[in-house]
């Protein structure tokens, strides 16, 4: 038996059913102007977890690129940020990850998030400049762990590619000159959202 199911695309279009195991904590989207239907999906917990860590990195990456904000005071609300995200994908994901008995799979994102959270905080505060200059590799490397880690879990083509790019644009990092927050960013963002909008293959 294959460890992957190659049965199935890696990303595909939602189903119209949902497993019961995906019910908790569902929300339908539909979208209508009179009768006429423009967006109907949902999104699982797992989605809204993905869409959540979105719409957080956004602001911290488009900020570390154009505005002339203090690092420590960016280092402070980003850690807050960060903090607050955990305990997001804590509590949408405990019973997704319960019931396909993964709980080691979060347990490996916080230990990730928090490991660079202070990382981060401590090249700031401490002046660490060697760890300055890469953060941007530092949260690609991070991510790319979690995708991995996820994706053997789960059994997942989706993830491991996820975490596979993840993991190439750190080597085109350098080719991004100045512009290696935002496309960090981009790379990051778009990949929660292909996530959220699209079922993935796995258990």
């Amino acid at each position: 038996m294959s460890f992957f199911d190659y049965s199935i695309p890696p990303l595909r279009r939602k189903h119209t059913t949902v497993d019961k195991h995906e019910l908790q904590g569902i929300w339908y989207v539909n979208w209508k102007i009179g009768q006429i239907p423009i967006y109907s999906t949902f999104y699982t917990c797992i989605d809204q977890a993905c869409i959540f860590w979105s719409l957080l990195l956004i602001p911290m990456f488009v900020t570390a690129q154009f505005l002339p904000i203090s690092w420590s005071l960016q280092a402070t609300w980003w850690s807050l940020l960060s903090l607050i995200g955990i305990v997001a994908m804590v509590i949408w994901t405990h019973y997704w990850v319960k019931m396909h008995q993964v709980r080691w799979v979060l347990y490996s994102w916080v230990i990730l998030m928090i490991f660079g959270v202070i990382l981060t905080d401590l090249s700031i505060f401490l002046g660490w400049g060697k760890i300055l200059v890469h953060l941007c590799p530092l949260w690609l490397g991070l991510s790319s762990i979690g995708y991995f880690c996820t994706g053997l879990g789960v059994r997942s083509r989706a993830l491991i590619f996820t975490g596979i790019l993840h993991l190439l644009w750190i080597f085109i990092l350098p080719y991004m000159m100045a512009w290696q927050f935002l496309s960090t960013g981009a790379v990051m963002v778009f990949s929660l959202l292909l996530l959220a909008e699209f079922q993935w293959d796995g258990l």
